[in-house]
């Protein structure tokens, strides 16, 4: 395997394992400055955006994502990754978890120093179906 393409996969596992730990300084550092999220329903958002409903998200519910890489694609300093995502979240108040599956493609952007950052992140999450 490339180097380049087992960091990128490393930064994908790391981001994953940030997210479930609920690590928002190490998602943030792990983001290009102008970083682009699209979510259904949502308008796009940026760095600035993203703090605020991943912090109420962890603090409202228990996350757990489960993160299938299906697809790594470099091409110098540009990667992107498809990967098959499921998601729990359970509230911290309790009741029923809801499960959401789908797919996520991410874009990542190689710095001068050699790292892998996010800069562009879709999925397709939906509830999942039995």
């Amino acid at each position: 395997m490339d180097p380049d393409e087992r960091a990128v996969r490393e930064v994908h596992t790391t981001w994953i394992d940030a997210v479930n730990a609920g690590n928002l300084a190490r998602l943030l550092d792990l983001m290009a400055d102008d970083v682009v999220f699209l979510n259904p329903g949502r308008a796009p958002f940026g760095r600035d955006g993203f703090p605020a409903g991943f912090s109420t998200a962890h603090e409202q519910c228990r996350i757990r994502c489960i993160s299938m890489l299906e697809d790594v694609v470099v091409a110098g300093d540009v990667a992107y990754t498809v990967s098959r995502d499921t998601l729990s979240v359970t509230p911290r108040a309790g009741g029923e978890t809801a499960a959401l599956a789908g797919h996520r493609m991410s874009v990542y952007r190689k710095q001068p120093d050699g790292r892998w950052h996010l800069a562009r992140d879709a999925h397709t999450l939906q509830p999942a179906v039995d």
